[in-house]
């Protein structure tokens, strides 16, 4: 025995109009999408660690890059020095250390939460809003540090 197709806006209440047959037949809603769902901070915080993991891969190219520099001799690494230390390359490290921080802030955040903790409503509202918001500001007073210290110069 089959279900009729639920009407959009019926009985279901469901907002996208979309429905799915599942393998046993029944009608379904589709799973909505962040155009349905009131934006988060919790969303954000997914959405920005998921931006951070792609992020650090383009950062082991840099690494890889340091590298191959390295192994190519003094020519090629004081080329590599000199695009590391312009603006661009200043750039582009700030860029990979705010990321760096947001990984550490999200995994953290993860781990705290495989324990079972911060799982209440507003302590994931706090936890994300601290993985979202902080590493810009880590990022910066660690680079006021690296300045400061005179390891890196304009």
């Amino acid at each position: 025995m089959t279900q009729p197709s639920p009407k959009p806006g019926g009985a279901t209440n469901d907002r996208t109009g979309r429905f799915v047959t599942q393998p046993n037949g029944h009608f379904t809603p589709l799973s909505p999408h962040m155009q349905v769902w009131r934006w988060h901070v919790t969303m954000a915080a997914s959405i920005l660690f998921r931006a951070t993991i792609i992020a650090a891969t383009v950062g082991v190219l840099f690494v890889v890059g340091w590298l191959a520099a390295l192994a190519f001799g003094p020519e090629r690494y004081d080329g590599f020095l000199r695009l590391a230390g312009s603006p661009l390359g200043l750039f582009v490290g700030f860029g990979l250390t705010a990321v760096l921080f947001s990984f550490i802030l999200n995994g953290a955040r993860h781990t705290y939460n495989d324990t079972g903790n911060g799982l209440t409503v507003k302590s994931a509202n706090m936890l994300s809003s601290i993985a979202v918001w902080a590493p810009v500001p880590l990022a910066v007073l660690f680079w006021i540090v690296l300045f400061a210290a005179g390891r890196v110069s304009l």
